[in-house]
């Protein structure tokens, strides 16, 4: 068994760019990624490295004529062949102790710790990070490997810490064992820290799994199954094969001998997903397990006590970080009608600071994820002059890029496609309420329930909403971004996903099944 010393969890702390050491360290990080643009990346099944014809060009969505790297695109043939490394390397991985599984998510972790700028650094090139989101979404990825191996040594210990209800005669004990090979796909917006999250969660319960990245983000993806292959872990463990949705993933997601999918992505995906992993397949001896994160319609709501300026500063850091491309982003407000008009002046005066430009220079606000993006979020622009009054931005921003100005509006109605529907970009609706229940209730009528934040200084209005707003993740006079593993379990309700609680104390039991065994005496 390996030793090991495991100290209480703690979060990883973000830097201090302020700080003219960091800025530098920083800044070199950047150019030595930078003169590693353009290679060629490998799928990864089993122990080979396999080269293909055909390749996911992943490109610097802030400069559109730099080439980030050209990734290995898996056909079905080769993502048959990477099942059967997984299915091949599962009879040894799943007898592997959970201390020794737990063990290479902290090798790994310190390893990133170490490199923590480059990690950052390439985020910033390939997924149009400025830099605190990027450092933030590397602490993230070191935070899941901490806490997911510490958690499932805890689980392995349940039968000592907490036994079952004695029985005289028999011995009784509740295992936690893993499921199977698993299909782990992650999104754009978190291409780390998400992508670390739940392949880590997988593979330290004792599953193998598929990695299908992103297709907008492969590099930053493979570069972390780099650092695994550089701690140890077993060939087949994590086998690498990005590759189109349509064609590898409902294969996989279809196939007889994939036992779950872990998925973060867009409600449409995730249903998808979800309707096809439903359906039996011949030698199929098992019902998939689903886990999901799909989104949401967040908003922020605003009554009469608030403090008017820490609201609206929550708001714009809310509504804008990463451009709005978080599941969590507050892309909704909804203000008490005494407040409303304070409410937007602010709101207006905060956005008008905010700069938008180079990730790699760290401006404020960088560009949009892709072509696709551009077009769906400049379409929901042109649908919201006709839906409310355009406050600021409203168009495309100046830059080599996919640069889009934030965008409020404001007298936005609550049945608005604005105020429903996920536009993942900088745009945020501004609508008003007679009282705080109408706030409330304005909030709740959406098909999304992931987060949501109330501002007031009154407690038993304070009390109703955190029982009545309904989201997985409910903030009190604060922004509804930013959750940390451990302090803030991530999941939430209805077309959000199975609210499945990330960097929580119950998230690994989505990787595991509960075995009991008894024995009489």
């Amino acid at each position: 068994m390996t030793e090991y010393t495991v100290t209480p969890f703690q979060n990883e702390p973000f830097t201090d760019f302020s700080r003219p050491e960091n800025k530098q360290a920083m800044e070199a990080a950047l150019l030595k990624v930078k003169a590693e643009l353009g290679r060629d990346y490998p799928l990864r099944i089993g122990s080979e490295k396999v080269m293909t014809e055909q390749k996911i060009v992943s490109v610097n969505p802030g400069n559109v004529d730099q080439v980030i790297g050209h990734v290995s695109k898996a056909t079905q043939d080769l993502a048959e062949k990477a099942m059967n490394a997984a299915l091949n390397t599962f009879e040894t991985w799943k007898k592997t102790t959970a201390v020794d599984r737990a063990c290479y998510l902290f090798r790994a972790a310190k390893l990133m710790r170490e490199r923590k700028h480059e990690f950052s650094a390439l985020m910033v090139y390939e997924a149009g990070k400025n830099w605190a989101e990027a450092d933030a979404d590397t602490a993230e990825a070191i935070d899941f490997m901490e806490y997911y191996g510490r958690e499932m040594i805890r689980l392995s210990e349940t039968h000592t810490h907490r036994p079952l209800t004695k029985l005289p005669g028999e011995e009784n004990r509740l295992t936690y064992i893993p499921l199977g090979v698993g299909i782990v796909i992650p999104p754009w917006n978190f291409p780390l820290a998400i992508c670390v999250g739940i392949t880590a969660a997988a593979v330290v319960s004792g599953n193998t799994v598929l990695l299908k990245p992103a297709s907008v983000t492969p590099v930053i993806a493979h570069k972390f199954v780099e650092l695994m292959e550089e701690v140890g872990l077993p060939d087949g463990v994590i086998n690498f094969i990005p590759g189109s949705g349509a064609e590898v993933g409902d294969y996989l997601t279809s196939h007889p001998k994939t036992r779950f999918i872990s998925f973060t992505g867009s409600k449409e995906i995730g249903l998808r997903i979800n309707r096809l992993a439903a359906q039996t397949n011949e030698g199929q001896i098992w019902m998939k397990r689903v886990i999901a994160e799909m989104g949401g319609k967040d908003g922020i709501v605003v009554d009469e006590t608030a403090d008017l300026e820490e609201a609206a500063k929550a708001i714009v850091a809310s509504a804008f970080g990463f451009q709005g491309q978080k599941c969590s982003a507050g892309s909704r407000v909804i203000a008490v009608a005494s407040v409303y008009d304070r409410i937007v002046q602010l709101v207006k005066e905060h956005t008008e600071k905010l700069t938008v430009g180079l990730p790699e220079l760290n401006y404020p606000l960088g560009p949009v994820s892709d072509q696709q993006a551009y077009d769906k979020i400049l379409a929901y622009i042109e649908i919201g002059k006709t839906e409310g009054r355009l406050l600021v931005g409203g168009g495309k921003a100046q830059g080599n890029g996919y640069y889009i100005e934030p965008t409020v509006f404001t007298d936005v109605d609550g049945r608005a496609r604005i105020m429903q529907e996920e536009i993942f970009g900088p745009v945020l609706a501004i609508g008003k309420a007679k009282d705080y229940k109408e706030a409330i209730a304005l909030y709740n009528d959406t098909e999304f329930g992931l987060t949501g934040s109330y501002f007031s200084q009154d407690e038993a209005r304070i009390a109703y909403a955190l029982e009545e707003m309904h989201c997985g993740n409910m903030y009190v006079n604060r922004k509804c971004t930013g959750a940390l593993v451990g302090v803030h379990p991530f999941g939430g309700f209805n077309m959000s996903g199975t609210d499945s609680k990330a960097g929580g104390h119950d998230y690994l039991l989505l990787y595991t099944q509960a075995k009991l065994t008894s024995r009489k005496l």
